[in-house]
């Protein structure tokens, strides 16, 4: 389980995270909702140790992680694909997927997870010698995710994965977020589609100025006329 305590994060003079806790239960999917400036990916971002916390405490299966950097991260099974892809453009997919397990040594097990990569999306299959920056968004955004699935992660972070994304490519990802799921991976999801994301989650956060403001599993935060009314719609 991953368990965070009072956490603040700031840049500067602004302090985008104000203390919250959270706990990402092992083999959950778990999302956070907010507006933007709700300080949801500067979560991802101090629970990957691409930013300092001012304070509190970030532990991973009872180690504590506090102020570890991001490789030390990485190794200890946590790893986050960041809004906007940042894939390798001038790398083919093949070469930006083996960057993705840049920390393992086991090739069998390497060949192994590029292979369920490419049945999870047969499209970077098809396109495995094309240059990165050549691709469709979407297909970026495929191998953004399948790039952070390579370092075999036992938890992975999804910021805005469905971003910019037409109707059709958004029900493949959230399909696929559901799949990794069920082979066992936590999933720890940033998603400004709202509905979306707690469909499929079994426990929501929501996010406000940098505080959590509700909390429970995703049928109970669609119920609640509150988030309906903010992220839903409705």
């Amino acid at each position: 389980m991953l368990e965070i305590r009072d956490l603040h994060v700031a840049y500067g003079g602004i302090q985008a995270v104000k203390g919250i806790s959270i706990d990402v239960p092992t083999g959950r999917i778990v999302t956070l909702i907010g507006a933007n400036g709700a300080g949801k990916t500067s979560t991802l971002r101090a629970i990957s140790g691409l930013c300092k916390n001012r304070k509190g405490s970030i532990s991973w299966n009872g180690k504590d992680l506090t102020g570890s950097d991001p490789v030390a991260i990485v190794k200890a099974g946590i790893v986050m694909s960041p809004e906007g892809r940042r894939i390798f453009p001038h790398l083919t997919v093949l070469e930006n997927l083996q960057l993705g397990a840049y920390s393992r040594s086991d090739k069998d097990g390497i060949a192994s997870d590029m292979a369920w990569v490419f049945d999870l999306f047969p499209r970077l299959s098809e396109r495995r010698a094309q240059k990165g920056g050549t691709l469709s968004g979407g297909e970026q955004q495929m191998l953004a995710v399948g790039r952070a699935l390579m370092s075999k992660p036992a938890l992975v972070m999804l910021d805005e994965p469905s971003l910019g994304l037409a109707p059709l490519l958004v029900r493949e990802v959230f399909d696929i977020i559901r799949e990794i799921n069920d082979k066992g991976m936590t999933v720890l999801l940033v998603e400004q589609n709202a509905h979306a994301a707690l469909k499929i989650a079994h426990k929501a956060y929501v996010l406000e100025t940098g505080r959590v403001t509700l909390s429970g599993t995703g049928e109970e935060l669609i119920a609640d006329e509150r988030v309906r009314a903010a992220y839903l719609g409705g």
